[in-house]
Order: structure tokens, then C-alpha cells, then sequence
């Protein structure tokens, strides 16, 4: 997937980037590397992919699916007036799994993710 300047990933194992902000993770030993995380639009991104990249995880074990490694890219834009017009995310997986068990894995973590769910139920900002 090729990234906007809005655009951001997350990685972690085989697939885990060299640089990056480095995040503890409880899914694995060395964290994820994630970024860029430099603005609003940005940390927005990157909540959708790091939200992907943990349910993958957790998923996985559900379901006895092994990742080695992870790649997840965030991206989207805004209108004139700075509303989101959406966030596409892909999912690259080391995993020896036969293909559609991955596929199966990645069925259900983009039903249960949270971030994605809650953008996609239009959610309400409110200044307190």
C-alpha cells in the first residue's frame, strides 16, 4: 500500500520496521515500531492500525493461526473542512498458515477490531 503523508504503519516480528516510535506490546518479546506519529491525522491512522495489529494477534491465538511477523498500514484524508472522507487500512502477515486460514484470521479481526468499529459507527466528539 502505497502511504499519503497522512499514511502511517505498524510493524511488529519478522516484519517489524528498523525505525520508528518502539511500543511495549504484550504479544511480543521486542514491541512494535509505528509511524510516523508527527500529527493529528497521523495518530488517527495509527490508532486503526495499531488496533488491527494487536486484534491480528489476539485473534490468532483464538484461533491457533501463528503470526511470525505483522505489517500494517493506516491511511486516509480529509475534506477542505478537515472531516475524515475515511480510512483504508491493509494487512501484510508472515505466517505459515495456509492462505485461507489467514484470510479466515483477517475476516474476523476487521468484524471485532475496536478503533475500526467505532469510526465506522460515526462517533461523537464532544469539548468538555
Amino acid at each position: 500500500m502505497i502511504l499519503s503523508s497522512l499514511g502511517v504503519r505498524a510493524t511488529a516480528g519478522t516484519l517489524r520496521a528498523a525505525d520508528g516510535v518502539v511500543l511495549a506490546h504484550v504479544w511480543t518479546e521486542e514491541g512494535v515500531v509505528a509511524g510516523p506519529a508527527t500529527n493529528g491525522a497521523q495518530l488517527l491512522h495509527l490508532a486503526v492500525a495499531l488496533c488491527v495489529l494487536n486484534d491480528t494477534y489476539r485473534e490468532a491465538e483464538a484461533l491457533g493461526i501463528r503470526v511470525d511477523g505483522i505489517r500494517v498500514s493506516a491511511d486516509g484524508a480529509f475534506d477542505d473542512e478537515w472531516r475524515s472522507t475515511g480510512v483504508r487500512y491493509a494487512v501484510e502477515l508472515d505466517s505459515p498458515a495456509v492462505a485461507a486460514d489467514r484470510d479466515r484470521l483477517l475476516e474476523q479481526v476487521d468484524a471485532v477490531a475496536e478503533i475500526p468499529r467505532a469510526l465506522r459507527s460515526a462517533t461523537t466528539v464532544t469539548r468538555m
